[in-house]
């Protein structure tokens, strides 16, 4: 073991070496993941419940399972490294104001496009292998040193982050911003709900990892997503970007597109190595894309057109500003903290669903604090959203 990463839910997660666990690589980066000495029998059964939920992909844009030690103690399950950790973290170190370092630069348009397409791969993965995900997020989403994003983490998210989750009463935990509606209306998770959250996790990359529906309180929140509301186009943000966002955000599930057809939408213009590891392009993703007829979708965006960050961050502040949050923050802290073991570890919270979409037993809410920000294009041009019963939230400025 090299250093520590962090904290996990179960147990501290490490930075190490493996020796002859992946062919063809005599030593290889991972990242180790442990259980604490004090856990409890069902604490360790849902850690190694965990990487058996894992050891089921084998594809590029899904972390990787490497290994599990599951003899003497402490317990290690052995996974893929990745090098610039989980998407929200990544995103909100580039906003122009967190760093004097020039070469620290917001990501272009391209990249985001590139990173777009690498979650959406995953995830048509995931659909495909009959998992429903249920908290697709950015801080879900991991980044490689390559750049490449992939959907997975280090068991750490539910701590660093562990106020994206919220509990009301006796109720269980869950990313309210980033559900579908009939998630929260009537607990049901499939694949369309999944859709419904990548599209949240695109408006997460347009504003460099703000807060989804800033300003609002939970149930606010949860309100505004049952009666029809989905958030307004991040100032200048491509026209491209926001027209996924939309399709994502379809009230009636059979309207949002599937993984695959996301997918299909963003090939131009994106790295030729993706032919190469993608599922899309696989034959088992092939036979996928038989099955729903995809077709390629022209773009009106110029991939290669540099982003810049707006230094008036209130200009992205949906409806509210950082001192809202901060009253979001007050408003909530009498609730009971929640132990990290009771969120549901990031792998172990998709179920295999079969046949039937899956449901959840409790209901609750969510907030994050964040420093609202988000890169815009260049170009500045926007199209006008496709009309739909929906109701938009307005963009307000302070």
């Amino acid at each position: 073991m090299l250093r520590e990463l962090g904290q996990g839910s179960f147990g501290m997660v490490y930075e190490g070496i493996g020796h002859d666990i992946v062919e063809g690589q005599p030593t290889i980066r991972c990242a180790i993941k442990t259980v604490n000495e004090h856990a409890t029998d069902r604490e360790r059964s849902e850690f190694l419940n965990e990487a058996s939920v894992m050891k089921a992909f084998n594809t590029h844009h899904v972390v990787r399972l490497l290994g599990v030690v599951s003899q003497g103690q402490p317990v290690l399950v052995i996974m893929e490294l990745m090098a610039f950790g989980d998407l929200k973290s990544y995103l909100r170190s580039h906003r122009p104001d967190v760093s004097d370092d020039p070469t620290i630069q917001p990501p272009t348009l391209k990249r985001i496009l590139q990173m777009a397409i690498e979650i959406a791969d995953g995830m048509a993965y995931l659909s495909a292998k009959k998992f429903v995900h249920r908290d697709l997020a950015a801080r879900n989403c991991m980044v490689a040193e390559d750049l490449t994003v992939k959907i997975g983490d280090f068991g750490m998210t539910r701590d660093i982050y562990e106020t994206d989750y919220y509990r009301k009463g006796t109720k269980g935990l869950l990313p309210v911003r980033w559900m579908a509606p009939e998630s929260l209306k009537d607990g049901v998770f499939t694949s369309f709900s999944d859709v419904w959250s990548y599209g949240v996790v695109l408006w997460e990359m347009a504003t460099l990892a703000s807060q989804p529906y800033q300003g609002l309180s939970n149930d606010q929140v949860l309100r505004y997503v049952i009666e029809g509301g989905v958030m307004e186009r991040p100032e200048n943000c491509p026209d491209k970007l926001y027209e996924l966002m939309r399709q994502c955000w379809q009230h009636k599930t059979t309207l949002r597109p599937p993984f695959m057809e996301l997918v299909s939408q963003l090939l131009t213009d994106i790295s030729s190595n993706f032919a190469q590891v993608s599922f899309y392009h696989s034959t088992a993703g092939q036979e996928v894309r038989t099955q729903y007829a995809i077709t390629m979708a022209p773009t009106s965006d110029d991939p290669s057109t540099p982003l810049r960050m707006t230094h008036d961050i209130e200009d992205f502040s949906l409806g509210g500003s950082d001192e809202d949050e901060g009253e979001l923050d007050q408003e909530e802290e009498d609730n009971t903290p929640v132990p990290p073991t009771q969120l549901n570890p990031h792998y172990h919270s998709m179920s295999a669903t079969q046949s039937q979409p899956s449901k959840m037993g409790n209901g609750s809410a969510v907030t994050t604090p964040t420093a609202p920000n988000g890169w815009i294009s260049n170009n500045g041009s926007g199209a006008a959203a496709p009309a739909n019963p929906t109701i938009l939230m307005k963009t307000t400025e302070c």
